[in-house]
């Protein structure tokens, strides 16, 4: 069995350990698992117990488990076929978040980036769907007011990717990510990414990479917009940085990683 979610999936996770306790058994963790329910959910916990596999989906994700777990998880990155860059445009700097406007994705932090950031030539745009009443206000009232920023709801995939492609940045402002697929996808895409400074993105892109703010620092997120846009060798830089972890999230290695993980639980 594959399973993802330890506590969504608590219920089917737990009545094949009963049902089948010798065959194994696949947990694929995502950041709600790995920075809320485990520290707060019993059946989460027993979840990762009765699991002779665990899987994480970026490097710090190892961190966070119990350290009596470690020794069955592996990561598993994630993957994206790569696009051809785009020449981005010349005319404007373009900002893009893409996420569905819920809690964790803290959408609010960058409609706020955009009022603060007031050269004409500075764009934000919000792709998702409004999952809650209070977003799709907050997102609409901030269109009508702050001539830099558009919501554009949610998108087709290919379209949202070419968005993504053209943007010369993509911002996550994430409070939890198990190993955010958006992130893989602006770095498939030649787009280097400004993120808040969490685990889950930190595991995707490196200790060391230079475009993190603070978890909800609207003030340093849009110091970091103005920068990108004013500093062309800062901007090269991220894009440099964004390039060297690429090599993570090709399809093919993914591929690779899952074809082994299932030929060492099937011979569990």
């Amino acid at each position: 069995m594959v399973a993802l979610h330890a506590r969504r999936s608590a219920p089917s996770i737990h009545a094949w350990a009963a049902a089948y306790p010798e065959k194994p058994l696949i947990v694929v963790l995502t950041g709600t698992d790995l920075y809320r329910d485990l520290q707060t959910d019993a059946d989460a916990r027993q979840s990762l117990a009765l699991a002779t596999h665990l899987v994480v989906l970026q490097d710090a994700g190892l961190a966070a488990l119990p350290a009596p777990w470690r020794s069955k998880a592996q990561v598993i990155y994630q993957s994206a076929r790569q696009l051809l860059p785009a020449v981005k445009s010349a005319r404007g700097f373009r900002a893009v978040m893409v996420g569905h406007l819920r809690g964790e994705k803290d959408p609010l932090t960058f409609m706020r980036a955009s009022s603060q950031v007031l050269a004409p030539n500075i764009h934000f745009d919000q792709i998702g769907q409004a999952l809650a009443p209070c977003f799709e206000a907050a997102a609409r009232a901030q269109t009508a007011q702050t001539p830099a920023y558009r919501w554009l709801g949610g998108l087709p995939r290919a379209i949202t990717r070419q968005r993504i492609k053209r943007a010369h940045v993509l911002v996550n402002c994430s409070l939890m990510e198990g190993g955010a697929h958006v992130i893989l996808e602006a770095v498939q895409s030649g787009t280097p990414v400004l993120a808040s400074r969490i685990d889950g993105n930190v595991g995707m892109l490196g200790a060391d990479y230079a475009g993190y703010f603070e978890v909800g620092d609207d003030a340093q997120l849009a110091a970091l917009v103005r920068r990108c846009a004013a500093e062309l060798d800062f901007l090269q830089g991220l894009q440099s940085q964004c390039a060297q972890r690429a090599a993570l999230f090709i399809p093919f290695e993914e591929k690779r990683l899952v074809i082994n993980l299932l030929a060492s639980a099937l011979s569990y």
